[in-house]
């Protein structure tokens, strides 16, 4: 993994300085060919010289992280060890095992003692005064 990315660290800036693009030109052209004029930004490599050979060429198992065989296929290794069995196995674990948000599962154990406790007294589950009416202090009428 850190091979790959390493190798970024020269070529980016001369990426940035010169972004590969093609240009097509729409107007006529001047010969009798009629066809769209292409020009390239990058120029064309050298036909007698030796030009870049793929890597898919060099190595057919090419898994895009190294140009050496054996580095690429144990980065491609780590990057799905991480990827996949951390990333996927152990953070769902962490997410699952998480503690109660809300207390909701709380609550709910809380109201189902309640409801054990008052119907083991013989009381309704529910009473029609949730608070005590002696309890409560009230207006007199002359205040209102």
């Amino acid at each position: 993994m850190l091979t790959r990315l390493s190798r970024f660290g020269p070529v980016l800036p001369r990426l940035l300085a010169r972004p590969p693009a093609r240009f097509v030109s729409h107007s006529k052209p001047s010969s009798a060919a009629g066809s769209t004029a292409v020009t390239e930004l990058h120029p064309a490599a050298d036909k007698a010289g030796h030009g870049e050979v793929s890597e898919y060429v060099k190595n057919p198992d090419y898994h895009g992280f190294s140009s050496d065989p054996v580095v690429d296929e144990w980065n491609m290794r780590v990057g799905f060890f991480f990827g996949i069995s951390l990333a996927l196995v152990v953070g769902a674990a962490f997410i699952h095992y998480l503690p109660d948000h809300g207390m909701r599962q709380w609550a709910r154990r809380e109201a189902e003692r309640v409801i054990q406790q008052r119907e083991n007294e013989g009381l309704p589950l529910i009473d029609e005064n949730y608070y005590d009416p002696s309890k409560i202090v009230l207006p007199s009428a002359g205040e209102e």
